[in-house]
């Protein structure tokens, strides 16, 4: 996959992505991430991307033209055939939720572009005619959209066959699911007299598998209700679900 980043701060991309995963992505030749530097696509001798809004108003407002060059510079002069090829993503407070569905129907894309915008906003145009998509990663806000940039290349990256040494890891993560991961533990199995669950040192691996669903779709319940939908659960889940209701005094 081919990542294009349009942001006036190319430098806050040089830690991330020589570590974790994306380093790893990058050394496999799975992800390539290129920085265009915004201000290297103005023409005046102070470099300047933002402007005071027509209207009047607070702050500063980034301007077009900056971005309709670099991303006309990206697409060759093809705008529509970039379209055709690649998600050119707005990263906003105003646009979609990122979860997971979403990432992974990104991560099939064979390349993005990503627009981080700055200050009170960016010129509508842009917004308009250039991009495909715009993608929040929750509701707040950030001074720009570098660090959901990232969030977002992370996120896809783990997706990419070839990434994780284990494919199956992103099957049972949080939110791959329609619940909540289960809880995890590892060695010592007592530290300060706090034990691991005996079930999961039993070797019964058929009660290990109903834990561990009983205990996803618990937190789940605990902690994220607005993602359980009853009617949804298939039989082995229904049971597990009357339970935890039952446990908790619930009808």
């Amino acid at each position: 996959m081919k990542v294009d980043i349009i942001t006036i701060f190319p430098e806050l991309f040089d830690s991330p992505l020589k570590c974790g995963t994306l380093r790893i992505a990058k050394e496999k030749g799975l992800l390539e991430v290129e920085l265009h530097d915004l201000r290297d696509y103005t023409h005046d001798r102070h470099r300047q991307v933002d402007d005071t809004p027509y209207g009047g108003g607070v702050g500063m407002v980034m301007k077009p033209e900056p971005f309709f060059e670099a991303v006309f510079d990206i697409a060759q002069g093809d705008l529509d055939g970039l379209k055709k090829e690649a998600s050119i993503i707005l990263l906003t407070p105003q646009g979609d939720r990122l979860d997971q569905a979403r990432v992974k129907e990104l991560s099939v894309k064979p390349r993005l572009v990503l627009l981080c915008g700055r200050y009170e906003g960016i010129d509508e145009r842009v917004r308009e005619y250039l991009i495909t998509d715009e993608i929040s990663i929750g509701d707040y806000v950030l001074s720009g959209g570098e660090l959901p940039a990232l969030v977002l290349v992370e996120a896809i990256a783990r997706f990419i066959p070839g990434v994780l040494g284990d494919e199956d890891s992103t099957k049972v993560e949080t939110f791959s699911q329609d619940f909540l991961e289960y809880p995890q533990y590892t060695r010592p199995a007592e530290h300060m007299g706090f034990r691991v669950p005996d079930v999961l040192l039993s070797g019964n691996h058929a009660e290990i598998e109903r834990w561990r669903k009983y205990q996803s779709l618990e937190r789940t319940l605990l902690k994220r209700p607005d993602l359980l939908d009853e009617n949804k659960l298939g039989p082995e889940y229904k049971e597990l679900y009357k339970e935890i209701k039952k446990s908790k005094g619930k009808s």
